[in-house]
């Protein structure tokens, strides 16, 4: 019998430009959460369902397959034995229904994937796959009915995943995928019409653009962010703007409206219910990041022994936060650059040293970077500059000497 390739497939994985060993892994990974055990499916296994040799997949590889593609088998141009093709593209009976079951278990994966961030940073793999999620939250717009509700929730989802991606590649410094992030972003937080979406969308452009050394555009993003409504429904989302906008202002060099910002976040903090359900990206915010934050916005304004005791006080309450290691690890390296100067070298060094070398990527390794080069600068000759400049030739092939933007 006659082969008939899989054009349907073909097409999609050509999309994404996904290869037959990613899609086995993605649908050997969801295998394993439905049913306890490792997925088996190969590249052999995808490339023997494009040539037609095998048209109907095993019942677990067909439910693996729908939730990767977001499409029905029968939409991906697989049959059953002796049913009639159905055209590539084209779906057999009756549309699906998208419901509030495909937008928690998309839910579900992003908070996953949040987790994952505040453990290991803005990695290549979290950006990649916050973007695979966003593009599957988009795909479930096109299957066919769904409520305006739930078009609105995929809507929000996708613009929140695009935003991790943003996130994601900004911390690891890969600023064009983040611009191209940024994009969609807002154009995808527009259309779910979600103020707590678009909230976070402008949070992270003005993260962004601060880092592309644009502080008028920072602040800019960050006061549309603040004027959302969002702000006025929850003093927690209040809180973070405030202590962001204090950040922005200090680059300005604006010292007043720096300070009269950090009290605002406070003040709305004190007020903030600590029960209220929110979406799991800002659950990472409470007193420790406002203090965290606070370093970065006096150590601009050059408030280093002020700088210090809020850093030991972030420190001091993540002990309470184990989730939050990106976080803690950033703190200590604060901290260093706080002691350092202020002249306190052999402390400063001790807190450096205390970030592990595996989180010595992204913006972690960007503060590192600027630590070692403004140890450099201010004791060349000291016993522990050496001493540190050793144990970076020690833990890193790349020595981190370049200098790049301190705060």
């Amino acid at each position: 019998m006659a082969r008939t390739r899989n054009q349907a497939l073909a097409d999609w994985m050509t999309e994404r430009a996904m290869s037959e060993t990613e899609l086995a892994d993605q649908l050997n990974r969801h295998v394993a959460t439905l049913t306890g055990r490792p997925g088996t499916a190969t590249d052999r296994t995808v490339r023997r369902w494009l040539s037609g040799e095998v048209t109907w997949p095993q019942a677990k590889q067909r439910e693996a397959l729908t939730r990767v593609t977001g499409i029905p088998v029968d939409g991906l141009g697989f049959t059953r034995r002796g049913a009639t093709p159905a055209a590539p593209g084209v779906f057999q009976g009756p549309p699906r229904r998208v419901g509030m079951s495909d937008v928690a278990r998309l839910t579900a994966r992003m908070a996953d994937l949040v987790a994952a961030d505040h453990r290991h940073g803005g990695t290549a793999a979290v950006e990649s796959r916050a973007a695979d999620l966003a593009r599957q939250a988009l795909d479930l717009q096109q299957l066919g009915t769904a409520s305006t509700r739930v078009r609105g929730k995929l809507y929000a989802l996708a613009a929140t995943l695009a935003c991790s991606a943003l996130w994601a590649a900004s911390d690891g410094h890969r600023l064009d995928a983040a611009q191209r992030h940024l994009h969609q972003s807002v154009i995808l937080a527009g259309l779910s019409g979600d103020p707590a979406v678009q909230f976070r969308v402008w949070g992270h452009a003005a993260v962004l653009y601060r880092q592309l050394g644009r502080p008028t555009d920072a602040l800019a993003a960050a006061d549309v962010g603040r004027s959302l409504s969002v702000n006025r429904r929850d003093p927690l989302y209040a809180s973070l703007a405030h202590v962001h906008t204090a950040v922005h202002h200090g680059d300005l060099g604006d010292r007043a409206a720096t300070l009269r910002s950090i009290g605002h976040a406070q003040d709305a903090l004190d007020r903030a219910d600590p029960l209220l359900p929110r979406p799991p990206w800002i659950l990472f915010y409470d007193q420790s990041q406002l203090e965290l934050l606070t370093v970065i916005a006096k150590a601009v304004l050059g408030q280093w022994a002020e700088a210090e005791a809020h850093a030991h006080r972030a420190l001091a309450l993540m002990r309470q936060r184990p989730g939050l290691v990106r976080e803690r690890h950033r703190a200590l390296v604060h901290l260093a650059r706080t002691q350092l100067e202020q002249g306190a070298l052999a402390p400063a060094a001790a807190h450096a040293r205390a970030v592990p070398p595996s989180a010595w990527h992204g913006r972690t390794a960007h503060l590192l970077r600027a630590f070692t080069t403004r140890l450099h600068a201010l004791a060349p000759d000291a016993p522990e500059t050496r001493a540190w400049t050793d144990y970076v030739r020690e833990v890193s092939a790349t020595p981190l000497t370049t200098a790049p933007r301190p705060h």
